[in-house]
């Protein structure tokens, strides 16, 4: 799975860490997030999502090897 966290992070001048505290998350699950190597609880993606006011669908990329 990709995400866009990090462009959305750009658009609202946010660190990871001012996201990490946003979303009550430690910065390391930020950067995890970003990479594509933690794959979030759908409670985490939503919120999120709200903090960039977009989607779930918007903000991450699902590819076909992920349902597989």
């Amino acid at each position: 799975m990709k995400t866009k966290i990090k462009e959305y992070r750009a658009k609202h001048n946010m660190t990871q860490l001012d996201l990490a505290k946003a979303v009550g998350v430690r910065r390391e699950t930020i950067s995890f997030l970003e990479k594509g190597e933690y794959n979030p609880s759908l409670k985490l993606a939503v919120k999120i999502a709200h903090q960039f006011h977009t989607t779930v669908e918007d903000l991450f990329i699902f590819e076909e090897s992920d349902f597989q």
